[in-house]
């Protein structure tokens, strides 16, 4: 039989809320990288450009005041590409499925916590696009409130979003243990009084959650 023993993870009164990218998820590969290049099109000599104009237009796409379809226009605009509305697509759908291996490592521990009888839910900076995903895909059951930054039109940092999570969780700073790769955000969580921690390995994750719960 195939897999590895549970080690549940127990944190009474707490509840764990999860970022999703380059935590629960890996980045996307370099082959990723140079498959969506390849689909848009993008000569080599561009590639910087491309990426400037990617990360560029990306929070404001993660807070939900610019579509999808916009976000790509600004980048073809950026690198002087012309993209039909199926290319649009075929080069929307690469991206996308670039976010979708999940780490096993981490996701080993959601099983653990959730075995434990932890309360889980999931806060990420995304686009709508992701909505359904995280509340429907393979690990949406685990998560018992999914926050979506472009739903309610704020990012992280902001302390609007961890106000918004706690309040649908019904609970306070001090109950809420909040999981992120970036700094900025995990000092923000903070400054509210919730307990955080930086994001750099599923081991360390781990190690962090069981001294919790010791």
């Amino acid at each position: 039989m195939n897999g590895t023993a549970s080690n549940p993870i127990h944190l009474p009164g707490r509840v764990v809320v999860f970022d999703y990218g380059e935590v629960i998820s890996f980045s996307p590969t370099p082959e990723n990288r140079r498959e969506l290049l390849e689909v848009a099109g993008i000569d080599p000599a561009n590639a910087e450009a491309f990426w400037e104009a990617y990360e560029a237009g990306r929070r404001a796409l993660d807070q939900g005041t610019l579509s999808i379809a916009d976000y790509w226009a600004g980048i073809a605009a950026a690198t002087g590409a012309a993209w039909s509305p199926a290319e649009l697509h075929s080069i929307w759908a690469i991206d996308f499925v670039g976010w979708l291996s999940v780490n096993p490592g981490t996701a080993a521990v959601l099983e653990d916590l959730a075995a434990g009888g932890t309360r889980l839910a999931l806060l990420s900076n995304a686009g709508r696009d992701f909505s359904s995903y995280f509340r429907n895909g393979s690990l949406g059951p685990l998560f018992e409130t999914v926050v979506v930054s472009a739903e309610i039109l704020v990012v992280k940092p902001d302390a609007a979003i961890y106000r918004h999570t706690l309040d649908a969780l019904g609970i306070t700073p001090a109950e809420m243990v909040f999981i992120d790769n970036k700094a900025e955000n995990i000092a923000g969580a903070e400054a509210l009084g919730i307990t955080g921690h930086v994001f750099t390995s599923a081991d360390g994750l781990r190690s962090f959650l069981e001294e919790l719960a010791a």
